[in-house]
């Protein structure tokens, strides 16, 4: 049952839409199918009765394009997924991955922190190749008032996402992100998922892609990337309901999602 309280809030709560919209040129990384779309009939092409028409269109995208999140089949090491699942008894071409895909992926509603870097550091944006530590995190909690607490969704800002939609100035490389002890600092204290405004979450160039490993594979940590959180960052909403549902793509090795934080 729902209690009046909650729709209250959900009813009365300001409403931050996360995502970015979905056009061709949307961030995508390098190794990734972009997004392409095209209408396939056009108002007048198709005429029912009383001059009423219907357009329909099509479109086609990777599973890491824009908005999204990365399903615990995304990275594996040493051949092995999260709970030392072998990867190459659940993969193939057309079935997917029968184990740790965006199928297994439960909808996400729980309490949501913005960890805001360039403020803590007293800029608008970081640098190329700024580093994101676990001391950062602890400094941007206390700064913020807030205690970390297990179940969380913990969102990075780096400002990065002010260079879209200027593709290449987004996808440079070097790109600010994590380092692998901020990814512990995360599975220490129990992230129900972890997610920034960059297309790699972690510090580009990523050797060995670490901090997904650190993640993804031994701590089961969905990680969302290319989230929009300039606004939650202007409003310094720090804390709030946030709310992100995957699809159910069977196989996926990841999703596009529309995440949103209610204040």
């Amino acid at each position: 049952m729902i209690s009046e309280d909650l729709l209250a809030f959900v009813s009365r709560g300001k409403i931050y839409d996360l995502g970015l919209a979905l056009q061709p040129g949307i961030p995508h990384g390098p190794t990734h199918s972009p997004f392409l779309f095209s209408l396939v009939k056009k108002h007048g092409q198709v005429v029912y009765r009383d001059g009423v028409s219907a357009a329909t269109d099509v479109f086609s995208m990777g599973s890491h394009v824009g908005t999204h999140i990365d399903a615990l089949g995304h990275v594996s090491k040493g051949g092995r997924l999260h709970g030392n699942v072998a990867a190459e008894t659940v993969q193939s071409f057309l079935g997917g991955l029968a184990a740790c895909g965006a199928h297994e992926l439960a909808p996400i509603v729980c309490r949501g922190v913005l960890v805001d870097v360039p403020r803590l550091r007293g800029v608008e944006v970081l640098d190329e190749g700024d580093t994101i530590t676990a001391r950062d995190l602890e400094k941007a909690y206390e700064a913020q008032g807030i205690r970390p607490a297990a179940g969380d969704a913990v969102l990075i800002r780096t400002g990065w996402i002010r260079r879209w939609p200027d593709a290449k100035r987004y996808h440079a490389n070097p790109a600010p992100g994590l380092v692998l002890d901020a990814a512990e600092w995360l599975g220490e204290h129990g992230a129900r998922c972890a997610g920034s405004d960059t297309y790699a979450f972690e510090k580009v160039p990523a050797h060995g892609l670490a901090v997904h490993v650190a993640l993804l594979v031994e701590r089961g940590i969905p990680i969302l990337e290319m989230l929009d959180l300039e606004a939650l960052a202007r409003d310094g909403a720090y804390t709030f309901l946030f709310v992100a549902l995957p699809l159910k793509l069977v196989g996926a090795s990841g999703s596009p999602i529309r995440p949103v934080a209610i204040v």
